[in-house]
């Protein structure tokens, strides 16, 4: 059990152990060869190209995508009709299908050993917001999630690394009460417009 004497700050203490006191996992796994040349070039790519924050969200979706493989491998050393590989197994595909990860056609275990990276960062709701024209840029998609800006159906997003459905995909658009989806002008805007309403009336009385 975990010594907690050692960590006197509160922010090593949520860190560590949850808000509930309960122990948390690890979210993300450091690669074991940190100056790999070849392997930097490549999250720096990636990095670049979905507008992550750092590359601690890479290394998150990449022990997410490990998770799977590994379950899909040992599912794949059971017997073609052993029950517990038939019902995990389904289960597993209905759930790739669910987030756009596999297409239906797809419909073997061997296909998710040959998922990557790029397949789940292609589901994620910066990218799609990006994808579906909402943005100019991927790193402008982040701002409008944060900022509040975006909805999936009828609830408000603002985490950038939402998995997206393939069912709530038609359902990504501006929120209702974002300047950008008819609701309220947003601050400059309506400074702008009482400057012009007070130059407005100030011609009329001199009228």
């Amino acid at each position: 059990m975990p010594k907690i004497g050692f960590y006197r700050n509160c922010e090593y203490f949520i860190v560590y152990w949850g808000w509930g006191g309960r122990l948390l996992g690890k979210t993300f796994k450091k690669p074991r060869r940190p100056f790999e040349k070849e392997r930097l070039d490549a999250e720096l790519k990636l990095v670049g190209e979905y507008g992550l924050r750092n590359k601690r969200e890479l290394w998150r979706v990449q022990m997410v995508l490990s998770k799977i493989r590994n379950a899909a491998r040992n599912l794949l050393t059971l017997d073609s009709d052993d029950p517990k590989r038939i019902f995990e197994g389904q289960a597993l595909m209905r759930r790739m299908y669910k987030y756009g990860l596999l297409s239906e056609t797809q419909d073997k275990l061997d296909y998710v050993l040959a998922l990557q990276p790029n397949d789940f960062l292609e589901r994620r709701l910066q990218t799609v917001v990006f994808k579906l024209g909402l943005a100019k840029s991927i790193h402008h998609a982040r701002v409008l999630i944060r900022q509040k800006h975006i909805r999936v159906g009828k609830q408000v997003v603002d985490i950038a690394s939402f998995m997206v459905r393939v069912d709530s995909q038609k359902h990504v658009d501006f929120a209702l009460t974002s300047p950008f989806g008819g609701g309220r002008p947003g601050r400059n805007k309506r400074k702008n417009l009482a400057k012009k309403a007070a130059g407005g009336g100030g011609d009329e009385d001199d009228e």
